[in-house]
């Protein structure tokens, strides 16, 4: 539990460093000259060079653990911020955000493998996930409107040299306090410790479970690329931070109602993306219905559907080789992050994005799987090879 704690305190502080940027980058990007379209691409290559990061992970922290990728990505993506608060150049940016991304590939992955490693009871490990949403959806309910407060107050250029420095030290504090890896001592030993636990994994292999993220990052892409461009682009920082921070606070209320760990994984992800198409249905079409109380509706979905998510896939896999099941569904999300404001900033005027992402939505949800009561999803052994075409 101490683990738990510390780690929550890191990804407080990594989630809020990093969602500060979202109502900022926009804007920033468009002081640099950078068409609606650039924008796009900035976003997208952002998710694109997750990728190899994502594909390096699972691997390496399944061998060493989950310790010194966390510090490494920390510590390596404030320095990049502190770059990026010297960047004159919109091509300059999408050069740091394609090093940020790939850096970056690497946190999610680590923490949710470590705190999965936990616990092996599925109500624990739903718990512990169910934390792990509360501390970021509590970071990312303060942080859009903070980001927004500091450029007011410091500048572009301060407001990144303040993430920066506040990433580095939070690299810092998880050298000095998170453990190290059992198997460091076992191998001193001449002996093979798993990093996770020691249950043989099961990974899933069918392409339909992972349209899910792929799905649900491609939607939130659009609305990351959409909300600060409304208004013609003539919508203020603060009032974009706000609306972020409405988002996090409707996930907040569902993340904190810790009872709906009770239900089957499966059930929560299909009545979360469910939520989320008609979110997305009414900000494209229900122009009559405040944006706030529509954000606010699909923070609910979110907070219900991302816990459920990682506990799908940690049943699905048997609870081993984790560093490899959550960095593959980092990769799907990270191929959803890229296409979606792609997508968005090419046909933004032909079709509404929001639309774009209703469809792909209820089309997932069509397509889930469905949960067989006497056995588990389809899944393999350690030793067969793995496809995720």
């Amino acid at each position: 539990m101490k683990t738990a704690l510390w780690l929550y305190m890191f990804l407080f502080l990594a989630f809020f460093d990093l969602h500060a940027q979202y109502p900022v980058l926009t804007p920033f990007a468009i002081s640099l000259g950078a068409a609606p379209t650039f924008i796009g691409w900035m976003m997208g290559i952002y998710a694109l060079t997750h990728l190899p990061g994502n594909l390096l992970a699972g691997n390496l922290i399944d061998r060493h653990g989950s310790r010194r990728y966390i510090i490494f990505s920390l510590t390596a993506a404030g320095v990049i911020l502190l770059l990026q608060a010297h960047v004159q150049l919109p091509w300059q940016l999408l050069v740091l955000r394609s090093i940020s991304g790939f850096v970056l590939a690497f946190l999610s992955p680590a923490c949710l493998a470590l705190l999965a490693s936990l616990s092996r009871d599925p109500v624990t490990q739903g718990k512990y996930m169910s934390g792990h949403g509360v501390v970021h959806t509590l970071a990312s309910v303060l942080s859009p409107a903070a980001g927004a407060f500091i450029v007011a107050k410091a500048g572009f250029s301060g407001t990144f040299q303040s993430l920066g420095w506040l990433l580095i030290f939070t690299g810092l504090m998880a050298f000095l306090s998170l453990p190290k890896p059992l198997s460091a001592t076992a191998k001193d030993k001449g002996q093979a410790v798993p990093i996770n636990n020691g249950t043989p994994a099961r990974l899933p292999f069918s392409l339909r479970l992972y349209l899910i993220p792929f799905a649900i990052a491609c939607s939130q892409g659009i609305l990351f690329f959409e909300i600060p461009l409304r208004e013609s682009g003539l919508a203020s920082i603060m009032s974009t931070g706000l609306l972020f921070s409405v988002i996090s606070l409707g996930a907040l209320v569902t993340l904190s109602m810790l009872f709906l760990n009770r239900y089957a994984p499966h059930i929560r992800v299909a009545v979360g993306v469910l939520g989320l198409a008609i979110c997305f249905y009414a900000l494209a079409a229900a122009h009559q219905v405040p944006i706030m109380i529509i954000l606010f509706a699909l923070g609910l979905a979110k907070g219900l559907l991302f816990p459920a998510l990682s506990s799908l896939f940690i049943e699905l896999s048997g609870g081993g080789r984790l560093g490899k099941v959550f960095s593959l569904q980092s990769i799907a999300m990270s191929l959803g992050s890229f296409v979606g404001p792609i997508a968005a900033g090419q046909l933004r005027t032909v079709v509404s994005p929001y639309f774009i992402a209703f469809l792909m939505l209820m089309t997932v949800l069509l397509l889930l799987p469905k949960r067989n009561r006497e056995a588990p999803l389809t899944a393999i052994s350690p030793e067969t090879p793995i496809s995720t075409v």
